[in-house]
């Protein structure tokens, strides 16, 4: 259940700059103990599924009419389309296990990840997948590109904007920023009082 009013900071700040107010600093909230080898590595290709390239269209003679050309052109946007869309799934696939080894060790013994977390995990791993090769494709087309009445702002940049506030949600799910870790209760058996849910 979502708490109201400001974050609380993180320990450290709160060790750091003091606290007047004297209000307790928790720790966090518990969650199911679970072990890092109980964990799997979902199967990637269920959302970056693997594509056949496309073969690249014949380029018309030079003795071919004017619609000839266009048809081409029209066929050459359709093909770069095709090959970027299967080259930025093989990405995506690389980038989220990548991601997924990096964060959940680390999750799974610092915040007591367990299985029922693994769909907002998931989740945390493509986004951060499908915004780093937004970014790679904005880096590559740049920020402004023609469109139907001239130059405009590239859609991709709406596209990272939405992934990157999802990213933001995920980040203060899982405690991954410094404020967020501090409102999370890292696993441990210290004072066992039976009042578990997870015994």
């Amino acid at each position: 259940m979502a708490k109201t009013g400001p974050k609380p900071h993180p320990p450290l700040q709160v060790v750091r700059e003091g606290n007047p107010g004297k209000r307790p600093v928790r720790e966090g909230a518990k969650a199911p103990p679970v072990g890092v080898d109980d964990l799997a590595e979902p199967d990637w290709l269920e959302w970056f599924p693997k594509g056949r390239r496309p073969s690249r269209p014949r380029k018309p003679p030079k003795s071919a009419g004017g619609d000839e050309h266009i048809a081409y052109q029209m066929k050459l946007r359709d093909w770069k389309i095709g090959v970027n869309a299967v080259d930025g799934a093989n990405r995506c696939r690389q980038h989220a296990s990548d991601e997924w080894r990096r964060v959940v060790p680390v999750l799974a013994r610092a915040a007591g990840l367990g299985n029922v977390d693994m769909a907002v995990v998931v989740d945390y791993c493509v986004t951060v997948a499908r915004l780093i090769e937004c970014e790679r494709r904005l880096s590559v087309e740049g920020l402004i590109v023609m469109g139907q009445r001239g130059e405009c702002r590239n859609p991709l940049t709406t596209v990272a904007t939405q992934y990157r506030t999802q990213l933001k949600a995920y980040i203060g799910e899982l405690g991954l920023s410094p404020s967020s870790r501090g409102r999370i209760e890292p696993p441990g058996d210290d004072d066992d009082d039976g009042d578990d849910g997870f015994d």
